[in-house]
């Protein structure tokens, strides 16, 4: 099993240390798009990869606002939200021809957020069979591609938007 990027989720998540700031209001700023794995940038909301990710092509959509709950979004913000959601759905069944997906947030602590003071929505591909028993005996999970392949592959299809 080789998942060389995790260390850094492990390190952290063990050392009791967490980064100032919020990553992701940092990312969109650092205006490196490769590097913070970001593939598309709408008026009020964008899409990054999960540096985590549960499966190959686990993607998030954020808004740029520093927000930790969907009433506080705007009419216009929800509504791109929510198209960008659709747009990244049709990308990753396109790509990588998805039997279904996870879609959702976590918002608060108590619900399993990460990063529970800027809401984002997970959008996690599926496909028949996908769980095996690495999962369930090892408590690891298998992803199969690097994500700087899946950047190089997603990013033409959000290039287009």
């Amino acid at each position: 099993m080789w998942a060389p990027w995790r260390i850094r989720y492990i390190e952290q998540a063990t050392s009791g240390r967490k980064e100032e700031g919020c990553i992701l209001c940092d990312h969109p700023a650092a205006q490196d798009d490769v590097g913070t794995l970001l593939l598309f940038r709408g008026r009020l909301n964008y899409v990054m990869m999960n540096r985590y990710p549960y499966n190959a092509g686990h993607l998030m959509v954020v808004p740029y606002r520093h927000l930790n709950s969907p009433e506080l979004m705007t009419a216009a913000g929800r509504n791109e939200h929510f198209k960008i959601v659709s747009d990244s759905v049709a990308a990753l069944k396109k790509v990588y021809r998805c039997d279904g997906f996870n879609i959702g947030m976590n918002l608060g602590r108590a619900a399993g957020a990460g990063i529970d003071q800027h809401m984002h929505t997970h959008i996690v591909p599926r496909w028949s069979g996908d769980t095996n028993f690495m999962p369930v005996l090892a408590d690891i999970k298998v992803v199969n591609e690097a994500l700087q392949e899946t950047y190089k592959t997603l990013k033409p299809y959000f290039a287009r938007l």
